[in-house]
């Protein structure tokens, strides 16, 4: 191969130069592009570097790279200010980057570039001169030319990741070219470049000196820095899915409890390292930087976890989906405790912004309230009008969600209620200033707040109008993307549509849907409903009567009109569809009407019954919970649909909660396991088994969770004050607080503990195992029984922290605003986790799972997904107590004459002595455990439960024993993964395929 250096052919000529293959040339450092059309400036000794302007398209001859030739020409006569330097080489990933560097750091200046050629080889020319303006000499020309002879001759840097290459979107076949040359790599991962990323955004997106920025302005500048580099994937991932038209599957739900972004990212990335050596370079330490980002408050439990841990496992599995949900501006709220009181202040998590997400304002739609309903007459068709009496405007804000393992990042995306009229100028001219912006605030309220309290008819409003607006949005968002694919074909939108409804509160999207079909788009009832019943699928998360959502008439009527014209017409042909089935039988059709009408005469929608008679699928979320709705509250329609209803077992990524938040751990099981493909394939797991009685891996196990005890610890005391023994068994329940999940057994449990070690000699509290019991979790607002319980667990607590009789022997701890940045904490931690509720009340738990991964043994009833993970797991390495499900309903019937343990008693009537203090308070809580019924069956199960609780006392004296059957529980629990979870899903429900972005390098046109 040879580079030429000649000079124009107006000029003396001379003699041709070959470079020998063994020229030395300098080459300089590869620059990486910023992803934004333009090449990164680079600081160097030479001057500030110029970008390249949009370049002047020239014909350019044939050029011989293509038979593997790099030549270099170098044309000084014919420009009259440039000298002109033509490349023809083979091309490969950021070498139009790396050339115009190079010319930089070599202090010369690119006046303007000429770009040709294809993917297979380039023909460039660039218009360069020195940096004080004059054309290059002859040893600055040559020096050029020896310098891109070797980075022409080089191979690709292995920072440079190339990516794919997609078919033209509306763009002739030069501007595609042109753009993908100029944005063909992916952002650099070595620390140089990191450390760039992040200093330039300090300087031009924070506008801060780049020599002097404090911690949050450095994780701020980290975040904005990975957040380029997930854009740059979810570019590439949605610009696939739209080449490839699969069929998409959107996640609706009104809880995402996402936690923190950042660790989650750089893990699901594999880039942690590198970042962590190039802040420390840097002088700012990356566990401190995560430190000081605030949770996302989306959710309030279970059920937005779960939806959390749904789309890390859709973009793990390559599935072409997206979440919708509202960008809650306070999120649920901050839980304070005030002399054991909780208290509900404002998450004010987006005061200082939110990194991660990608404010879309051209992507807005009208969301309609209140008003009327007319009918007109179109093209010889009766049509409904509603002429909306309130709008607002939805606005989007995109959320990207990384898999691992993968180049696939798929979308969360929220929705932020704005006034469709900004500011009323009229108004404020007049002098109403109030007037001028109470439409803003009015609408902005509608995305301030997670569950407003619905003890008021106010709050009621305000729920539905919250679940009305994010489905709206959705549904509209959702239509508008696909009509731009299929923009006159209706018949296949249910095979490249599905809608999944996480529990009730998205179901007024049914009635959303068919107004969109027929009102806007014009189509008929029979096709409308047609369309609605292949593309909902509902996910039911309760066996709870009382749980399940209804709606008055009346409130439906007024705010959204005609929607509940729509209700009204499917119940009436539903109850016709029961009536062809079982006759006039009243009583059925009462029990099934989707419109239930109340003893007093008011009316209420039931929201579960129109989510059964809409979707395709029902689905349960474990295995009891989904035989006891078929049982009870869905009893009627699985004897009408039978083939509808199944069964879908939650999982949690094991990702976040074992991977990630549990190094020590997950370093372990890799090196015991010889590599670390149970990231993926959590089944993996079950290896560990053979390990499960060996003494040295028994000795490291407990090492670990040890270490995690301690961090666990210095969280307590910084959140308390508290400080706790390491060495005492980590006895843990954190959750929502219930009445059946409760809470109020485990503290009565402790209650009787401290009262026995009250009583024992010295010599008999030798033998005591010390234990710290923790209970954190949030009472809803206006939930006043679970309020009265967590000031229970405050009063006992403070009474046994302070007595200096227990000392270690027993610590009670509240833990204050409970979320995932704290349950990433404490469940590594645990050694024993309670899960207690009473059986057949609980639909699964997810919790559960997460505990038992991490190797914490379960105290609990067979409900839930408890009994799943025994099966898994083995009886033998779980404590299992109390009533069975299929006993509950009788127990409750006799519970009036069932004769109560002593204990109990004793336990019941130290909190009604006043023995704790707030006698008062307190009695209600008593009370509804004695003379109120005992709904859940506290007195019951309470003696089991003392006894169980004796059981694992002996079992961790034993610690042979209790680290096998923890090594057990971990390796038992690969079931529990929700990338289980989403196949079936995926498989079962949405009949959707994996769409896999091509790994880099390879060209878009491959199979997904």
């Amino acid at each position: 191969m040879a580079s030429t250096l000649r000079q124009g052919l107006s000029a003396p000529v001379a003699a041709p130069r070959v470079l020998s293959n063994n020229v030395q040339a300098p080459v300089a450092p590869v620059p990486k592009s910023r992803g934004k059309g333009c090449v990164l400036a680079r600081r160097t000794v030479s001057g500030p570097a110029r970008i390249i302007p949009a370049p002047l398209r020239v014909a350019a001859p044939e050029s011989p790279a293509a038979q593997g030739v790099v030549e270099v020409y170098v044309d000084n006569s014919s420009d009259a200010n440039y000298t002109v330097i033509t490349v023809q080489a083979a091309n490969k990933p950021g070498l139009l980057t790396s050339i115009t560097a190079l010319f930089r750091d070599l202090g010369v200046d690119v006046g303007k570039a000429v770009v040709d050629g294809d993917e297979v080889k380039i023909n460039d020319t660039f218009y360069v001169r020195t940096l004080t303006g004059g054309k290059l000499s002859e040893d600055k020309a040559a020096d050029a030319v020896r310098s891109l002879e070797v980075l022409l001759r080089s191979k690709p840097s292995s920072t440079d990741v190339s990516r794919p290459k997609f078919e033209a979107q509306g763009q002739g076949q030069s501007g595609k070219a042109r753009l993908y040359t100029l944005m063909d790599t992916y952002m650099k991962n070595d620390v140089l470049s990191i450390q760039e990323d992040i200093v330039n955004h300090v300087e031009y997106t924070l506008a801060r000196s780049r020599v002097n920025f404090d911690n949050f302005e450095a994780y701020q500048a980290t975040s904005l820095s990975l957040r380029d580099r997930l854009i740059e994937r979810w570019n590439d991932t949605q610009t696939w899915f739209k080449e490839k038209d699969p069929k998409r599957v959107y996640y609706l739900s009104m809880e995402f409890l996402m936690g923190r972004s950042l660790l989650n990212t750089l893990y699901n990335l594999d880039i942690k390292e590198a970042y962590l050596e190039a802040l420390a370079e840097l002088g700012y330490d990356l566990e401190t930087l995560a430190e000081l980002e605030r949770d996302a408050a989306l959710g309030n439990g279970g059920l937005g976890r779960l939806a959390a841990c749904f789309l890390d496992s859709m973009a793990t599995l390559n599935l072409p989906a997206w979440g919708y949900g509202i960008r809650y501006q306070y999120g649920m709220f901050r839980q304070t405790i005030q002399n054991g009181f909780q208290h509900e202040q404002p998450d004010y998590w987006l005061t200082f912004g939110n990194p991660w997400e990608i404010e879309r304002l051209i992507v807005q739609y009208p969301i309609k309230f209140y008003g009327h309903v007319s009918v007109v007459n179109e093209e010889g068709r009766q049509l409904f009008r509603w002429n909306a009496g309130e709008t607002v405007t939805a606005v989007a804000y995109d959320n990207p969600i990384p898999g691992f393992g993968t180049r696939n990042c798929i979308n969360l995306r929220l929705w932020a209620a704005k006034p469709a009229k900004e500011f009323d100028l009229e108004a404020f001219n007049t002098g109403d200033y109030v007037a001028a912006i109470l439409s803003k605030q009015r609408a902005e309220t509608l995305s301030s707040v997670l569950y407003p309290d619905d003890r008021t008819y106010e709050g009621k409003e305000l729920r539905l109008k919250q679940q009305h607006f994010f489905v709206s949005a959705t549904i509209q968002d959702c239509v508008r993307r696909y009509r731009d694919a299929h923009p006159n074909d209706w018949d296949i939108f249910p095979n490249k549509v599905a809608f999944q409804l996480n529990d009730t509160h998205p179901t007024i999207a049914v009635a959303e849907l068919m107004r969109v079909l027929m009102d806007e788009h014009k189509m008929g009832w029979t096709k409308s409903w047609e369309i609605c019943t292949k593309v909902f699928a509902f996910t039911n998360h309760t066996v709870l009567p009382e749980a399940l959502e209804r709606w008055p008439v009346a409130l439906i009527e007024k705010l959204l009109p005609r929607h509940m014209q729509i209700i009204y017409d499917v119940n009436w042909r539903f109850l016709q569809q029961v009536r062809n089935k079982y006759g006039d039988d009243w009583e059925r059709i009462s029990r099934m009407s989707i419109i239930e009408e109340g003893a007093n005469g008011e009316k209420f929608v039931r929201m579960a019954y129109l989510a059964v008679v809409a979707s395709h699928s029902v689905n349960g979320v474990a295995a009891i919970h989904s035989e006891i709705i078929k049982d009870t509250i869905f009893k009627d329609f699985y004897d009408l649909w039978p083939g509808k209803f199944q069964n879908k077992t939650n999982g949690v990524t094991q990702r976040r909660w074992l991977a990630f938040c549990n190094p020590p751990l997950r370093n372990l099981i890799t090196k015991r396991l010889g590599n670390d493909d149970w990231i993926l394939h959590l089944d993996n797991l079950k290896g560990l088994r053979a390990y499960a009685d060996d003494p040295a891996f028994q000795a490291e196990w407990r090492e670990v969770k040890h270490a995690a005890k301690i961090k666990a610890a210095a969280l307590i005391q910084r959140l308390t004050g508290v400080k706790v023994n390491t060495s005492a068994m980590f006895d843990i329940q954190v959750k929502r607080i219930h009445e059946y999940k409760r809470q109020l057994l485990n503290v009565m449990g402790i209650i009787y503990r401290y009262d026995q070690i009250k009583k024992m000699s010295r010599d008999q509290r030798k033998d005591v195992v010390p234990r710290v019991c923790i209970i954190g979790g949030k009472a809803a607002p206006g939930y006043e029984m679970a309020k009265r319980i967590i000031k229970l667990v405050c009063a006992v607590g403070d009474k046994i922290n302070g007595d200096p009789d227990v000392g270690d022997l027993l610590k009670l701890i509240f833990l204050p605003d409970y979320n995932v940045s704290s349950a990433e904490v404490l469940i590594p931690a645990s050694e024993l986790s309670q899960h207690i509720s009473t059986a057949g009340t609980e639909a699964s738990g997810t919790s559960n799972m997460k505990f038992t991964m991490n190797g914490s043994l379960i105290i609990g009833t067979l409900d839930g997904a408890n009994v799943e993970i025994a099966e898994e797991i083995g009886d033998d390495n779980i404590f299992i107590f109390g009533a069975k499900a299929h006993e509950v309903p009788r127990l409750r019937t006799e519970r009036r004459n069932y004769r109560t343990d002593d204990r109990f008693n004793h336990v019941v009537s130290m909190i009604r002595s006043g023995y704790f203090g707030w006698e008062d308070y307190f009695s209600p809580v008593m009370d509804a455990i004695t003379t109120g019924g005992d709904y859940y069956l506290m007195a019951n199960d309470f003696p089991a439960y003392i006894d169980m609780q004796t059981k694992v006392d002996a079992t961790y004296r034993d610690q042979a024993k209790w680290t096998r059957m923890s090594i057990m529980g971990t390796a038992g629990s690969g079931k529990f993964s929700t990338d289980r979870t989403i196949a079936e899903y995926a498989h079962d429900i949405w009949h959707a395929e994996p769409c896999a972005v091509p790994q880099p390098g390879s060209s878009g046109n491959g199979s997904s």
